[in-house]
């Protein structure tokens, strides 16, 4: 029995970020294609529809939102938070059930962001909101700009 790896569902050339689009990586969708890949989109786990507003985690970084000190606004200002972490939370049931142990999550997502999220149309340092969970539980998460 392989080894079954979580990729963010973008990565796997599905059409699920905010605009719609999707992020292909070639190296995730050869995991795909051998059937050694699961791929999830947080944010749709969650209940926000495709495509849906941009969205930004307001200060600090996933940590902070899963503790209740940030929250992640869209770009109306209304607050998503509960929708962020109700999808990190969903995504974190299915890592359970299957057993995973790895994930590979697409760069600058205040959901799936591994060492970067945007904040104020820039780059900062930082975990978005479904990685933050899963390392805390013990789960290796990898940057799609690592492979």
């Amino acid at each position: 029995m392989c080894e079954i790896v979580l990729v963010s569902a973008c990565l796997a050339g599905l059409k699920t970020r905010y605009d719609a689009q999707a992020s292909p990586h070639e190296r995730v969708i050869e995991l795909l294609r051998e059937g050694k890949a699961l791929p999830v989109c947080p944010e749709q786990l969650g209940g926000l529809p495709t495509p849906r507003d941009k969205a930004e985690i307001d200060s600090g970084s996933g940590e902070e939102v899963l503790k209740g000190l940030s929250r992640i606004l869209n770009e109306k200002g209304e607050d998503i938070t509960d929708k962020f972490v109700r999808g990190a939370t969903e995504t974190l049931k299915i890592v359970e059930m299957m057993g995973i142990k790895r994930a590979i999550m697409k760069e600058r997502s205040p959901s799936c962001g591994v060492n970067s999220i945007i904040r104020g149309g820039r780059e900062v340092r930082g975990k978005g909101v479904t990685t933050a969970l899963l390392q805390d539980r013990g789960i290796e998460v990898i940057s799609s700009d690592s492979l």
